[in-house]
């Protein structure tokens, strides 16, 4: 079968790496001709997974038609570029074709996820979502980590299960792709906090506090949006923030710091020199919260650090001298 990945970033290679050593047929797609060209020539991503060797079976290409009857194309594109890439490639991607986003973030303009995203641009096409605990640059390196895959259809995901399971990759299903999906994209804002926590010096007490109190706000979202508590106990909720949180790999996390030690949003940006979707996602997420009237303190106190000019010091008393409450006193009941 033949797999086709939309977006040549650090995560859209090491999937076309562990897809081609699965046996699979994998065209891997990037946004420009030079892009291309350069993996081909070294057959390595030398700026986002240096060291990690592309299989010769690997076809690069920039055209997007070359990448329409795969089996399965999966979208590994930054979030502000999903729509508009899509846009491109429906013309040539029929109904009912499987597409897997493993992409993770929401629309700044709509504040859609990306699979609704999809929706709009792939019309008749068999929808999923992927994430998890997954660093490009471990997964790349055969090093273990599970996923779950989310469908509508228990078949689909079953499917894509089969494909992408092998010895240190583990997939695991679920029918929740609002959920998985939120998990994977508003995980980056609490990195992004944790981060910060890390370049103001606070210590592990904090940033245990933001991961628990995070999860907390993620689900509280999500659960509004129609999704299930219980996702947010799994891989694709705590477990990913766990390690977005936690790990040097985190472009995120490494943004966070450098803002933490007094750099602007844009300095860190420039700095980490990859798209930091925690900064955007940010902005999608408070607003989503206001317009759902759904509290969410540590998401507010992100905004006002990354888009108002509050300094994180003062961020962090504010939520520290909030009112008095009762942990358990937000029951996560799906209507």
């Amino acid at each position: 079968m033949k797999i086709s990945i939309i977006g040549s970033g650090g995560w859209g290679t090491a999937i076309a790496v562990m897809l081609a050593e699965n046996g699979y047929e994998v065209t891997l797609w990037s946004y420009s001709q030079a892009e291309r060209d350069e993996i081909e020539r070294h057959k390595e991503n030398r700026p986002f997974l240096p060291g990690v060797k592309i299989p010769d079976s690997v076809v690069h290409t920039n055209s997007l038609p070359a990448c329409a009857d795969a089996g399965i194309i999966v979208c590994a594109l930054p979030s502000f570029a999903v729509r508009p890439v899509m846009r491109q490639l429906a013309p040539y991607v029929g109904d009912g074709r499987k597409i897997l986003n493993i992409s993770k973030g929401l629309e700044s303009e709509s504040l859609s996820t990306l699979s609704a995203v999809l929706r709009e641009e792939l019309k008749d096409c068999d929808i999923s979502v992927m994430s998890g605990p997954s660093h490009a640059e471990e997964v790349a390196r055969k090093i273990p980590t599970t996923n779950v895959v989310a469908s509508t259809s228990k078949n689909t995901a079953e499917f894509i299960q089969d494909v992408f399971m092998n010895p240190f990759f583990r997939v695991y299903t679920s029918t929740d792709i609002i959920g998985v999906e939120l998990g994977g994209s508003l995980k980056n804002v609490i990195a992004l906090c944790a981060g910060i926590s890390d370049g103001l010096g606070f210590g592990d007490n904090t940033k245990a506090a933001l991961m628990t109190r995070g999860i907390y706000e993620i689900t509280r979202l999500g659960v509004a949006m129609g999704a299930n508590a219980e996702t947010f106990g799994g891989l694709s909720g705590i477990g990913d923030l766990i390690v977005t949180c936690t790990s040097m790999h985190s472009r995120n996390r490494r943004a966070g710091i450098l803002i933490g030690q007094g750099k602007s949003p844009g300095e860190a940006q420039k700095e980490v020199k990859m798209v930091v979707e925690g900064i955007n996602t940010c902005r999608a997420a408070k607003m989503l919260a206001d317009k759902m009237n759904v509290e969410m303190p540590i998401i507010s106190q992100a905004y006002a650090v990354l888009f108002e000019g509050v300094p994180a010091r003062e961020a962090t008393l504010s939520l520290m001298r909030r009112d008095k409450k009762h942990e358990s006193e937000a029951e996560y009941v799906r209507s």
